[in-house]
C-alpha cells in the first residue's frame, strides 16, 4: 500500500483508547478535533470499526456512525464514510449488518464475523486510510478506539484498537471513567495486558468525568504516574452538555433537561431503535419535556408521540402489538393526539408491512407480511436494495420551507389502494418522503422518511406551534435557536472545557 511507504511523512496521529466501553472516547475525540481546528491544524476523525444503529449518511450516500459525523463537524469538514470504514449495525440474535465504506455488503453472526471478515475488514481500513491521506496530505488523524483494547478473547481479531495504533505508530491516549469506580485497577489492568511494544504507544492518560475538587485527586495522579511511568495529561470534570449515546440502552435513563416545560413529548423506545440522534434538537427546546416510553400505558398525558426509526421493523411492530402499545397509540390517535413517525415509525403507522427478503426482522418470525398500526393508508414492502442519500427538498406542511436530512431504509412505501386514502396528503414536494392526515376532531398523524427532520428549525418551530395552538398556548413568534448553531455551541463548550484541563503539547510535535 502507498501509505505504508509514507508513514514517516505524515503528521503523528493521535489515538484515543478506553479502558472500557463508555469511558468517554467519542467525546474526547470530538473535543480534540475542535481544539486542533482552533489551533489551525487539519484534524480528521477516524474509527476503523464502529458498532451502532445511530447512523449518518454522507453526501455520496455512504452510511457511517453518527459519532464520526459529529467529530467531522467538530473538525469543520463534511463527514465521509472513509472516516468510519466498517460499521456494524446490530439486528439482534448476535447478527449484524456489515457496512464497508458506506455500502451494505451483507449480514453475519458474531462468530462468523471474526472468522470470515477480518482480512477483508483490515483491507478496507487500509484503503480508507490511503484515501484520507491522499486527499488530505497535511491532516492529522484523531483516531477513536472501540471498547477496550485488551479484550483477550478477541484481541487477535481486533481491527480498530492496537492494530491501527501500531500500523500508524500513533501517539495514544488512554481514557478512563472515574464515575464508574475502580479507576486505578482499570488503568493498571489495561496496561498490564498490553505487550511491551503496545504499552510504549501510550503517551498519556485521561481521567474522565471527575466530580468535586480536582486537587483531591493529586495523590492519585502521582500514584498513577509513578506506577505506569505515563503522565496523566488531563483530569476532566463532569460535563452537563452531552451528545446522544451510541448505546440505546442509555436512553431510558435520560433525565429532562429543562424545568417547567409546557409540552410533554413521549418517544416510543423500540427494542431495535435506530437513529435516536433524530431527537437531539427536541432535547434542546426549553418548552418540551421528553420522556421515553418503554411499556404499555395511557398516553393521554403526552401532547405528541414519536415513533422512531427501527433496525428491525417487523420485529418491533410485533413488539408493539404484543405489548399493547399498538392499541395505546391507536387510542391516543382517537383522542385527537398528535403522532409523528420517522422512517420505521412511518412504516409502522401504515396498514401493511411486507418483508419478502427478510430484511427487517421477519427471519425471526413466521410472518413475512403483517399489519401495521393502521393509522395511515400506507403499504410498505422491504426490498433488497437499501436507499441511502442526502435529502434537499421543500416541505408543504406544516409550513413551506427548505428541508435537509437523509434517508436510510429498505422499505418502499406507497398508498394502500385497499384503504380510503383521500384524506392523506404529502408533507413534501418529493411525494414519497412523507405523508400526514388530520383527525376530524383535531390532531394530526404524520410520517416521514427524513432523518434529521427536527434539525430544520423553521419546520420544527411550526410543528411545535401546531401543538401549542391545540393546547391554547401562546404561539412562539420568536424563532428558536438554530439547532446547528446550538450543536456548534456545545462542541465549542466541550472543547473549551477539555482545553482547560488537557495538556496536548506532547502530541503536537
Amino acid at each position: 500500500m502507498e501509505l505504508e511507504a509514507k508513514l514517516h511523512e505524515i503528521k503523528k496521529p493521535i489515538m484515543v483508547l478506553g479502558t472500557s466501553s463508555g469511558a468517554g472516547k467519542s467525546l474526547t475525540v470530538t473535543a480534540i478535533c475542535r481544539i486542533l481546528k482552533n489551533l489551525g491544524e487539519e484534524p480528521i476523525p477516524f474509527k476503523g470499526q464502529n458498532m451502532s444503529n445511530n447512523a449518518w449518511v454522507d453526501w455520496e450516500g455512504g452510511e457511517m456512525a453518527y459519532s464520526q459525523a459529529l467529530q467531522a463537524f467538530a473538525c469543520g469538514i463534511n463527514p465521509s464514510a472513509e472516516m468510519n470504514p466498517i460499521l456494524l449495525k446490530p439486528q439482534g440474535n448476535s447478527i449484524s449488518e456489515v457496512i464497508h465504506i458506506g455500502k451494505s455488503i451483507g449480514t453475519t453472526t458474531a462468530k462468523n464475523y471474526y472468522q470470515d471478515w477480518f482480512i477483508p475488514g483490515w483491507e478496507v481500513i487500509k484503503k480508507s486510510l490511503n484515501f484520507i491521506y491522499k486527499k488530505n496530505p497535511n491532516c492529522r488523524l484523531i483516531i477513536e478506539g472501540a471498547g477496550s483494547p485488551v479484550e483477550m478473547n478477541l484481541i487477535h481479531r481486533d481491527l480498530t484498537n492496537l492494530r491501527v495504533a501500531k500500523y500508524l505508530n500513533a501517539n495514544c491516549i488512554l481514557v478512563t471513567d472515574i464515575e464508574r469506580g475502580g479507576v486505578f485497577a482499570q488503568i493498571i489492568g489495561t496496561l498490564e495486558l498490553m505487550k511491551p511494544e503496545e504499552k510504549k504507544l501510550i503517551k498519556g492518560i485521561i481521567i474522565n468525568r471527575f466530580r468535586g475538587d480536582l486537587s483531591l485527586f493529586e495523590e492519585g495522579k502521582k500514584w498513577i504516574e509513578s506506577k505506569t511511568e505515563i503522565p496523566v495529561i488531563g483530569i476532566i470534570p463532569w460535563l452537563n452538555d452531552s451528545f446522544p449515546p451510541e448505546d440505546s440502552l442509555d436512553l431510558i435513563e435520560k433525565k429532562p433537561r429543562f424545568s417547567n416545560p409546557e409540552i410533554k413529548v413521549g418517544i416510543i423506545k423500540l427494542p431495535s431503535i435506530s437513529n435516536f440522534s433524530d431527537f437531539d434538537p427536541l432535547e434542546n427546546e426549553k418548552s418540551l419535556f421528553i420522556e421515553w416510553i418503554g411499556e404499555s400505558q395511557n398516553l393521554k398525558k403526552y401532547d405528541f408521540i414519536i415513533l422512531p426509526g427501527s433496525k428491525q421493523t417487523i420485529k418491533d411492530q410485533i413488539y408493539l402489538d404484543n405489548s399493547g402499545l399498538s392499541q395505546d397509540i391507536r387510542e391516543f390517535s382517537n383522542s385527537n393526539g398528535n403522532i409523528v413517525g420517522i422512517c420505521g415509525g412511518l412504516q409502522m403507522l401504515g396498514t401493511i408491512l411486507e418483508d419478502p427478503y427478510s430484511k427487517e426482522g421477519s427471519k425471526n418470525y413466521s410472518e413475512q407480511s403483517i399489519k401495521g398500526i393502521g393509522l395511515l393508508p400506507l403499504k410498505t414492502t422491504f426490498l433488497e436494495k437499501k436507499i441511502t442519500r442526502q435529502i434537499n427538498s421543500h416541505s408543504l406542511w406544516p409550513c413551506q420551507t427548505k428541508i435537509n436530512g437523509f434517508e436510510i431504509h429498505n422499505g418502499q412505501t406507497k398508498l394502500d389502494k385497499t384503504q380510503n386514502s383521500l384524506d392523506i396528503k404529502p408533507i413534501f414536494k418529493d411525494l414519497d418522503l412523507g405523508w400526514y392526515k388530520e383527525n376530524s376532531g383535531g390532531g394530526t398523524i404524520a410520517g416521514t422518511y427524513i432523518h434529521g427532520i427536527f434539525e430544520n428549525d423553521s419546520w420544527r418551530d411550526k410543528y411545535i406551534n401546531l401543538i401549542r395552538k391545540s393546547k391554547n398556548l401562546p404561539l412562539l413568534n420568536k424563532k428558536s435557536i438554530s439547532y446547528k448553531k446550538k450543536r456548534e455551541s456545545i462542541i465549542n463548550n466541550l472543547a473549551n472545557e477539555f482545553d482547560k484541563y488537557l495538556n496536548l503539547k506532547l502530541f503536537l510535535s
